[in-house]
């Protein structure tokens, strides 16, 4: 019985990395243990997107998540304490490349809104992810702080809790 715990998957210590890399940009990194295409179906799929994307931290819930993962879809994501405190994201997908690249608008910024890269390198069963936030301005990037991007480690840490199972269960399959 003990073998068998101490031989199950479990998360690793990947260490996420946020950046500013110019005034404009915002660039955070991290690696996860598992192919980039179950990576990159965490990001696409929204029922595996919600399970891992609002850091649980905040006492937050993703109360919605509408996802047309193709080039020209669009995307909204409600999320909040509860039903009368909500806030949006939104945008289209500029880009989809599966299992190697997304990028999207985040159209809730208005003319202040970032562009979001994100590319997937798998390398040895791991997977490099590179997300990439661009600014219009210097002012927009100050404005927006580094406060998401931060929240994106806790969050980055329940994704790898959600890849040890998704992992588990494609090695049963």
């Amino acid at each position: 019985m003990d073998k068998r715990r101490n031989s199950e998957p479990t998360p690793s210590n990947n260490r996420t990395t946020v950046e500013r890399t110019s005034e404009r940009e915002l660039v955070v990194t991290r690696s996860f243990d598992g192919p980039a295409r179950v990576v990159f179906e965490a990001w696409t799929k929204p029922e595996l997107f919600k399970l891992w994307w609002v850091p649980k931290s905040t006492g937050m819930v993703l109360r919605s998540c509408e996802m047309d993962v193709r080039v020209g879809g669009g995307y909204r994501l409600v999320f909040g304490h509860d039903a009368s405190n909500t806030d949006e994201f939104f945008g289209r997908y500029i880009e989809v490349t599966p299992y190697s690249r997304l990028a999207w608008t985040n159209d809730e910024g208005g003319d202040a809104g970032s562009l979001t890269t994100v590319t997937f390198e798998e390398k040895g069963g791991k997977t490099l992810l590179v997300m990439n936030e661009r600014y219009p301005s210097k002012e927009a990037l100050d404005a927006a702080g580094t406060g998401a991007a931060d929240a994106m480690g806790e969050a980055f840490d329940q994704l790898d809790k959600l890849l040890v199972t998704l992992h588990g269960s494609a090695g049963r399959s």
